[in-house]
C-alpha cells in the first residue's frame, strides 16, 4: 500500500493563523436572507425575525467574518432603502438575480445579526450603479458618531454608537460581463483610488479590498489585477480574488484536485500585486482577500436571464456530498499555507444558496456535509501554521497533471499540534508525521470526515447522515506519528506536546 510522510519543524512556519480566514458570505440572492438567515414568524425567529437556529449553527461553525450585501446584488443596490421603519421602506427591482427585493432585511438588521454571530463584517459598496458619494455617505451613516445628516440618521433609527465596520469591499467583479454597472479595469481603478480617497476622509481606519478578477479563467485575468492597481495600489489594502469549483465540469479527478487551481490563482494575484508594488516604488505589500470561494455545479446553472421574476426563489440550492466536503477541506488548508498574503476570505454563501447550512421556511436548519470540514478547521486552527515537508504518492488528472493525493496544513499553539489532511484517492493512505522537532506528542485523537458511500448527503429527512467522527489506528511511536486517511476523506490529527 502507497503511504505518505510529513515533517514539521516549529523554525519552519507560514505565520500566525489569521482568523479572517474563517469568513462566510450573506447576499440577497434566493433564500440565503430571507428565510434563511432572517424569517419573521418563524418558530425559532426573535422579534427582530433572525432566526435563532441558524445563528447557532452560524456560531458552532466558527464564522469569523461575514461580507455583505453582494456579490452581484450590491451593483444594483441603495443602500438608504434598507435603513429605517421597515414600513416605509420600498420594494424594488434586483437586476442581478431578477429578483423582488422588500428592504425588508437592510444594513441595520445585518448587523444587529452580526452581534448575535460575534462576527466582523466586511461590507461591499456599490460602485456598478452608484459611485463615490454614495459609499461616502454609507461610510458616514455607519462609522461617524454624530452630528452630520448620516450619522444622526443612524441615530434616529435607534443605533447611538457607530458601528465601525472597518473592512470595506470597493464594488463586486467589476469586470464581470454579467456585472450591472461594469467597467473597464482603467474605468474601476480610477473610480476605486477616488472611492477609496473620499472614504478615508470619512473614517481614516479603514482597510479597503479593490476588486481582482471575477474568476482566473475569464481571459483578462492578471492583466486586469495589473491595470486597476497601478491607479489605486497606494490606497487600498488587499485585492480581490474569486473563484467557484464545479463537481460536474471535468473528471472526478479533476475535481478532487480543485485545491491546485485556488493556489495558482492566489500564487499568479500575489505575483502581479508586488510587480505592480516594484514598478511604483512601492515598499507596501497588499493581501488578497479570497472573498468567495466555494464548490459549486456552476455548469448547470442556466444564467440570470433563466430565473423568473420572484421574492426569495429557490435557487442554487446545491446539495454536497462527502467528495464536496473533502474538496471544501483541501481549499481551507490552500488557504492556511498562504495566510501569509492571503489576509481574509469568504466562503460562498451561508445559508441555502451553495450554502453549508440549509433551512426550510417555517421549518429545521441542518449542517450540509461542507460545514464540517469548516467548523473543524476553525476550531483547531490556532496558532503558528508550519510548513509541512510532503512527500505523497500522485493521481493523474485532466486538468493539472499529475498532483499529490494528499493535501495538508499544520498549526500549533503552545502545545497543542493539528494536522489537517484531505486524501484525494480512492484507497486508504497511511500517513507518517515525522515530529522530531517537537516535543513529545500525547493525547493523540484522529477526527474524520468520511463515508463509504463518497456519495452521501445530509437532508431534511436525514441531517445527521455524514458527521465527523473519531477513528482508532492513529499512533504515537517517539517522534513520529501514524495514522490512516479513509479514501476521500478530510482528516484532523490532534495532539499534546509536553
Amino acid at each position: 500500500m502507497e503511504s505518505a510522510k510529513l515533517t514539521l519543524d516549529p523554525a519552519f512556519e507560514v505565520g500566525p493563523v489569521e482568523r479572517r480566514l474563517f469568513g462566510s458570505f450573506v447576499e440577497h440572492m434566493g433564500r440565503c436572507v430571507y428565510t434563511g438567515v432572517f424569517e419573521p414568524g418563524h418558530p425559532r425567529a426573535g422579534d427582530d425575525g433572525l432566526r435563532r437556529d441558524v445563528i447557532e449553527l452560524t456560531r458552532e461553525m466558527g464564522v469569523t467574518t461575514v461580507r455583505y450585501p453582494g456579490g452581484n446584488f450590491v451593483s444594483n443596490y441603495e443602500w438608504e432603502d434598507g435603513v429605517g421603519p421597515a414600513s416605509e421602506r420600498p420594494t424594488r427591482l434586483d437586476l442581478a438575480w431578477r429578483q423582488i427585493e422588500t428592504n425588508a432585511f437592510g444594513l441595520d438588521e445585518f448587523m444587529t445579526w452580526m452581534r448575535e454571530v460575534d462576527a466582523e463584517p466586511v461590507m461591499a459598496v456599490n460602485l456598478g450603479t452608484r459611485g463615490i458619494r454614495e459609499a461616502r455617505d454609507l461610510v458616514e451613516y455607519a462609522n461617524f458618531p454624530g452630528g452630520t445628516r448620516w450619522s444622526d440618521l443612524r441615530i434616529k433609527h435607534g443605533v447611538p454608537e457607530p458601528y465601525g465596520i472597518r473592512v470595506w469591499c470597493l464594488g463586486n467583479e467589476m469586470d464581470g460581463p454579467w456585472q450591472i454597472g461594469g467597467k473597464t479595469a482603467d474605468e474601476y481603478g480610477r473610480l476605486a483610488f477616488e472611492a477609496a480617497k473620499a472614504m478615508r476622509r470619512v473614517d481614516p481606519g479603514l482597510e479597503l479590498v479593490a476588486c481582482g478578477s471575477s474568476n482566473m479563467r475569464i481571459a483578462t485575468f492578471g492583466s486586469w489585477e495589473a491595470t486597476v492597481l497601478e491607479h489605486c495600489y497606494d490606497q487600498v489594502d488587499y485585492i480581490s480574488a474569486h473563484s467557484y469549483y464545479d463537481p460536474v465540469g471535468g473528471s472526478r479527478a479533476d475535481f478532487l484536485a480543485s485545491a491546485v487551481e485556488m493556489e495558482q490563482q492566489i500564487e499568479g494575484v500575489i505575483a502581479t500585486a508586488d510587480h505592480v508594488a516594484a514598478k511604483l516604488g512601492s515598499r507596501k505589500r497588499l493581501k488578497v482577500s479570497f472573498d468567495e470561494w466555494n464548490v459549486w455545479s456552476q455548469s448547470l446553472f442556466g444564467g440570470e436571464s433563466s430565473l423568473d421574476w420572484e421574492h426569495a426563489p429557490r435557487i442554487i440550492e446545491e446539495e454536497y456530498d462527502v467528495a464536496g466536503a473533502a474538496v471544501v477541506g483541501s481549499l481551507l488548508i490552500t488557504l492556511l499555507n498562504h495566510a501569509d498574503r492571503v489576509g481574509i476570505a469568504c466562503q460562498a454563501q451561508l445559508a441555502n444558496v451553495i450554502a453549508p447550512i440549509r433551512t426550510e421556511p417555517g421549518g429545521p436548519a441542518w449542517r450540509q456535509t461542507i460545514f464540517h470540514p469548516f467548523a473543524l478547521t476553525a476550531a483547531h486552527a490556532c496558532g503558528r501554521i508550519l510548513r509541512v515537508q510532503a512527500t505523497a504518492p500522485v493521481m493523474p488528472t485532466e486538468r493539472y497533471g499529475e498532483v499529490p493525493v494528499l493535501a495538508t496544513a499544520a498549526t500549533l499553539d503552545d502545545d497543542r499540534l493539528a494536522v489537517f489532511a484531505v486524501n484525494r484517492g480512492d484507497r486508504p493512505l497511511p500517513v507518517e508525521i515525522d515530529l522530531r522537532g517537537l516535543p513529545q506528542a500525547s493525547d493523540l485523537s484522529h477526527v474524520t470526515v468520511a463515508d463509504d458511500d463518497t456519495g452521501a448527503r445530509n437532508t431534511e429527512r436525514d441531517p445527521h447522515r455524514v458527521e465527523p467522527r473519531i477513528i482508532d489506528g492513529a499512533a504515537i511511536d517517539g517522534d513520529r506519528l501514524t495514522a490512516v486517511l479513509p479514501p476521500v476523506s478530510f482528516n484532523v490529527l490532534k495532539a499534546r506536546l509536553s
